[in-house]
């Protein structure tokens, strides 16, 4: 994917704008989030596949908590591998909807996808023990990865522990970060519900969102 991209900074002040100026609520970019992941997934499973969630206790957690609802709703076999306890409102919210949806705590025997929602935009290197016991089994998996935002891990130092996409949703633009991902990685953007004025202020264009780039591929 060759357009403009933001630093991680950048995006955050982003974020903090849609919230500040424009009253786009976390949970509603949540939402919005969970359900760009839960389409995508869609493309990548049949009804017969299991599909595991690995869920951090942040804002990026809480949307794949949102994408596990959306996929158990629609009569996926979805498992939620809770790496922390969920204790943060937001994402608590979200684990409790989605258990009520049919969503399992747990990692079956074998998975088809395994989505990580682990960590955000907001992690901090090194990884705790945990999350790198996570990344590892992942990536041992002979599975389909996806990444909700940027992959737990990831660093310009392609030699640290990263979880291993094939797959990249990153949020509402392109980040510069994900340039050090094989060439092979697909990536895509969801829409997670930012105007346009805001990607103006930030000097790039709108990115053409997944559904028109998956209709492309």
């Amino acid at each position: 994917m060759k357009t403009e991209a933001l630093s991680l900074k950048s995006f955050k002040e982003m974020d903090y704008l849609a919230v500040k100026k424009y009253s786009l609520p976390i949970e509603l970019m949540m939402e919005n989030a969970g359900l760009q992941l839960a389409r995508l997934t869609s493309y990548k499973v049949s009804k017969e596949s299991k599909i595991t969630i690995g869920v951090g206790n942040g804002n990026n957690g809480g949307g794949g908590l949102v994408a596990a609802r959306r996929l158990a709703a629609w009569g996926y076999d979805v498992y939620l591998d809770l790496a922390v306890p969920v204790t943060k409102n937001l994402p608590k919210v979200q684990l409790k909807r989605a258990l009520l949806f049919g969503a399992k705590e747990g990692t079956p025997a074998h998975t088809d996808i395994w989505i990580d929602a682990y960590l955000g935009f907001s992690q901090h290197l090194p990884l705790s023990q945990i999350f790198l016991e996570k990344i590892d089994l992942a990536n041992a998996s002979a599975t389909h990865r996806i990444s909700l935002d940027i992959p737990t891990g990831i660093s310009i130092d392609t030699s640290k522990p990263m979880f291993q996409a094939n797959t990249v949703l990153t949020l509402a633009a392109p980040k510069k970060i994900l340039d050090v991902l094989p060439a092979e990685t697909d990536i895509f953007v969801a829409d997670i519900g930012i105007p346009k004025e805001v990607y103006k202020k930030f000097g790039i264009k709108m990115p053409k969102f997944f559904e028109e780039q998956v209709l492309k591929t």
